[in-house]
């Protein structure tokens, strides 16, 4: 996508900024893949692999920024630009600036557009936090919460010609906000803040009437393959024709209105060992029966459940056989982009990293990825545990007291008191989360809560994840505290794995250690600040050959677990993050271990 240039079904969307001298800032840590960067190829592939329109403009690149007291007026001047969609805070936004809970970060580019009949909507990834967009100065929408993408039909504020958008940005970084693992004053297991555009921003163009949406359900037992389309605009009752085709080849078509089910013979079944995917085209057809707007996707078959060992245990189960869940807690934070990937070849080295490693499963901690990092997943055959994103650990880190004592695996835990207009956000972003990720035949656990942070009103909070996804298991607090709802009961040990399986509470319950190991081990060369408190947990080892030893401890401890009932392990963590050099990847992602010998180390998780 030269210069951001495409032609549109009879509008043409063309950047109309050229790319300046940009550098990342200096002195900072970078990837290979941030060594690379070229600002016209800034995540440059397409957003949304289960939703695909052929026709589409990315308006990643270079935007003219600006930061002025909160609630200004816009700029009458900008401070320069920024490389889209990495945030300010980054190394590779060209910026390296803090945006502080008293400002406002302002974004401006301009595109050239002809109007047509089409409807032209807006799409951002994910911004952090609260966001207010203008085309052309008319407010076109808001929205609150920085995780998951949000769209606006900017259709009527379009002009023919050039057209300027501009966006405002607030982000708290505190309070109730959900910011996750960043921090004002960073340190520790605490990071630098993120704040404004930090996944893709795009356009696309769609009819009158056209597809917003499709829900994906599938029966192993039966062979069949369901969706459900959202349909926007139009009259009367539509149809759609959905074609399902197996690694190229056309294996199922159906036409109906509301939902269609395409019945599979010899359906291929999706699981880490063999991750089946089949691809759909799916087609809207109009009164006439033309077809209106197309979309190609593609799904799984897929069971997720849980069964019972010869011994009573409680086990995690894929399409109805029993499987031990082995990941790393995976955070996603890089040292030149923070929460954004310096690129997708850099995201996706990651999850082939951990697959070669013998991992099975990720748990991805307190943070929602770019949509294609789940793609590469349900591709590459990796299964997920998704957290909700935080708001932190309450008064000791921040000016609220949002979180309970921690008081793991003990009886009778307490919750936080959150005002009611808080917990309704709360509520509305994790749905937004499910709803984002619903698709995606690798995510099999939602985990609302992460070491009672941000925990409150746990069980009305369970019986909400529960019902809103039944085709999944609920984790409902990792680490606890532990309330009687959901699938899961997770216990965070440090640094060797450990969980009271004798506590009969427990015994209805999938039983995990959802963290432990944190064995850190510097890298000369690759510390994010060397001058800083460098840790892991346990203290660091006089050598790697300790570091080593005391790996293979947790992995024999956790293989006892298995025997009395573990289903889970979780080892933390994938890389090393700013001052926490615990990962099997330095913070800038080189191995600190041979993949293979991670692989050889954990097999005997995976025997019966």
């Amino acid at each position: 996508m030269k210069n951001h240039c495409l032609l549109l079904v009879g509008v043409l969307f063309v950047a109309s900024h050229v790319c300046a001298e940009w550098k990342p800032v200096s002195g900072t840590m970078l990837t290979k893949w941030g060594q690379q960067l070229k600002p016209e190829k800034a995540w440059s592939e397409y957003p949304r692999q289960q939703f695909v329109r052929e026709r589409w403009t990315n308006l990643n690149g270079l935007w003219s920024y600006a930061v002025t007291a909160k609630e200004t007026d816009k700029p009458s001047s900008w401070a320069g630009q920024i490389l889209v969609p990495f945030c300010p805070e980054s190394a590779l936004s060209g910026v390296g600036r803090l945006i502080e809970p008293t400002e406002s970060l302002w974004y401006r580019r301009t595109f050239r557009a002809q109007k047509t009949a089409m409807r032209t909507l807006l799409n951002f990834e994910a911004v952090d936090y609260h966001a207010t967009v203008w085309v052309n100065g008319q407010p076109v929408g808001t929205h609150t919460g920085g995780h998951t993408p949000f769209s606006f039909d900017v259709t009527d504020a379009l002009r023919t010609g050039e057209n300027e958008l501009v966006v405002r940005i607030e982000d708290a970084t505190q309070g109730w906000q959900l910011h996750g693992k960043q921090h004002l004053t960073p340190g520790g297991i605490w990071y630098t803040r993120v704040s404004g555009i930090w996944q893709t921003v795009w356009l696309e163009q769609v009819p009158p009437m056209y597809l917003t949406d499709l829900d994906h359900a599938c029966d192993i037992q039966a062979g069949t393959i369901t969706i459900t389309p959202a349909i926007a605009g139009g009259t009367g009752t539509p149809k759609t024709r959905i074609t399902a085709s197996f690694k190229g080849k056309k294996v199922a078509t159906a036409t109906g209105a509301g939902p269609v089910a395409l019945k599979l013979s010899q359906p291929k079944l999706w699981t880490p060992d063999t991750p089946n995917l089949y691809d759909l085209k799916v087609e809207l057809l109009d009164a006439n029966g033309h077809v209106v707007d197309t979309v190609t996707s593609y799904t799984a078959l897929r069971a997720i459940g849980k069964a019972k060992d010869a011994n009573g245990h409680w086990r995690f189960a894929l399409n109805g056989q029993p499987i031990f869940h082995w990941g790393p807690l995976d955070q996603g934070w890089w040292p030149d982009g923070l929460l954004t990937p310096p690129s997708d070849a850099a995201m996706r080295f990651d999850i082939e990293f951990l697959k070669a490693a013998g991992f099975n499963m990720i748990r991805k901690h307190i943070k929602v990825e770019p949509r294609r990092y789940y793609y590469h997943c349900d591709r590459i055959g990796m299964m997920m545990w998704q957290d909700q994103v935080s708001n932190g650990t309450g008064k000791a880190r921040g000016p609220i007291d949002s979180s309970p004592k921690w008081t793991r695996m003990a009886p009778n835990p307490a919750d936080a008191a959150w005002p009611d207009n808080a917990h309704a956000q709360w509520v509305t972003e994790y749905k937004r989360m499910v709803d984002n990720l619903r698709a995606a035949p690798c995510v099999v656990v939602w985990v609302p809560f992460n070491e009672a942070w941000g925990q409150h009103r746990t069980m009305d909070i369970g019986r909400i994840a529960v019902a809103y996804d039944r085709t999944r298991l609920v984790n409902i607090a990792s680490g606890g505290n532990f309330w009687p709802v959901g699938n899961v009961a997770d216990h965070h040990n440090y640094p060797h794995p450990a969980f009271p399986t004798d506590d009969p509470r427990f015994a209805d319950y999938i039983k995990v250690v959802g963290e432990f190991g944190g064995h850190g081990f510097p890298v000369e060369g690759h510390l994010w600040n060397p001058k800083a408190r460098n840790w892991g947990y346990g203290g660091l080892p006089k050598d790697k050959n300790e570091w080593l030893e005391r790996y293979k401890t947790s992995i024999a401890k956790l293989v006892e677990l298995k025997k009395q009932g573990i289903a889970g392990g979780v080892y933390t963590q994938t890389t090393d993050v700013e001052p926490e050099i615990n990962g099997l990847l330095t913070y800038d992602r080189v191995p600190k271990l041979d993949p293979t010998w991670l692989k050889e180390q954990t097999s005997q998780l995976f025997r019966d």
